[in-house]
């Protein structure tokens, strides 16, 4: 079995701000508006993959977020949300897996809950402060970059991680984390391959934990990368190229 292990947001869809063409599929709806697609392109790869490995969508978005989506390919049985944090079968919730993840971020309850105070009382912070699966925290503020940072010096970074993207800030376990998540997905399926393709921070360690994985052009220099990771040219949409390049290992 191969498995591939794939983020969401800027690796597969994009949201209607993204320009991706005119050849182009709606696959999340919310409030009556369409507001991500995926190419033509994507979809045709998508559907022939599906028939050499097992597709993972595997996201940060919270359960509701997630369940937004239709890749328009047909039933997806596995996903991974929250960061890793929540396994998704057939849509519904794994408690199994729910609960060991509840025990790997105990020991990081202190530091979330630190930080919770901490961005109550900031005056940057604009959205309400919500507990994801009281998993981990996440906000929104209007100067995300300084308020991390801020965070980043204050908390206990090796009981917990810090991160921005635009206007959104994360306070997340040290432990729930992507890679984390796949090996564990690997074990669960006795999975022979794994591949893993993502755009952002979040994606580093799944990167990292897959025996390949597929990163966009500049994302080795851009987040100072380590390991071996097959990073696109950029001469064309990241989901295209990667997909293409996935077909291509499967070969």
């Amino acid at each position: 079995m191969i498995v591939f292990n794939v983020d969401l947001d800027n690796t597969l869809i994009y949201s209607y701000r993204h320009d991706i063409g005119p050849d182009k599929i709606a696959v999340e709806n919310y409030q009556g508006r369409e507001i991500s697609f995926i190419t033509g392109n994507t979809y045709r790869q998508l559907n022939a993959l599906k028939k050499k490995l097992l597709i993972v969508p595997t996201s940060t978005r919270s359960i509701e977020q997630y369940h937004r989506i239709d890749l328009q390919i047909g039933k997806i049985k596995y996903a991974l949300v929250c960061n890793g944090g929540v396994l998704l079968v057939n849509g519904a919730k794994d408690s199994s897996w729910y609960e060991e993840s509840m025990a790997m971020v105990r020991k990081s309850r202190s530091v979330l809950e630190y930080a919770y105070e901490l961005l109550e009382q900031d005056s940057r912070r604009y959205f309400e402060l919500r507990w994801i699966e009281n998993l981990f925290l996440f906000t929104k503020c209007t100067q995300p970059e300084a308020v991390a940072a801020q965070l980043q010096k204050t908390l206990r970074t090796n009981l917990a991680n810090v991160y921005y993207n635009k206007e959104k800030v994360y306070v997340v376990p040290a432990s729930l984390n992507k890679g984390n998540a796949l090996r564990r997905f690997r074990t669960l399926m006795s999975a022979d391959q794994v591949i893993a393709a993502g755009d952002s921070e979040f994606d580093i360690s799944m990167l990292q934990a897959a025996d390949k994985g597929i990163a966009p052009h500049s994302f080795i220099k851009k987040y100072a990368v380590d390991f071996p990771v097959d990073e696109m040219a950029g001469k064309e949409l990241f989901s295209e190229e990667m997909l293409r390049h996935v077909t291509a290992l499967c070969s």
